[in-house]
């Protein structure tokens, strides 16, 4: 029972950074960012409305949750904002540690 209360406590924790995986339109912008041309400078609002189809509100409203779950930064240049994917693992991290515990469970459940 411990197991599943630490297990119920790492969900919690992973929450934001799951719901920011899970929406399609992120997870394109997190790809675009991922492209090797783009990784070292990164890539401007309107590169993204290209990448996702959607308007400038709604790709800054994306990258907005992406920074709050860590996953996304951004750099000013002049009057421009470059955004990026952070060096910052931890979320991945806690996420890959989740999972284990889940599989880790499931295993044990399995054998029984």
């Amino acid at each position: 029972m411990a197991s599943l209360t630490k297990l119920k406590h790492e969900f919690s924790n992973a929450s934001d950074f799951l719901v920011a995986l899970g929406d399609q339109k992120r997870q394109a912008i997190i790809i675009a960012l991922l492209d090797d041309k783009v990784v070292h400078q990164g890539l401007q609002v309107t590169d993204l409305i290209g990448v996702t189809g959607l308007s400038r509100p709604a790709v800054s409203h994306h990258l907005k949750i992406l920074r709050e779950a860590k996953l996304v930064d951004y750099h000013r240049s002049g009057t421009k904002n470059f955004y990026y994917l952070t060096h910052q693992t931890t979320e991945i991290d806690k996420l890959q540690t989740l999972l284990g515990h889940v599989k880790e469970i499931m295993t044990c459940n399995q054998q029984k």
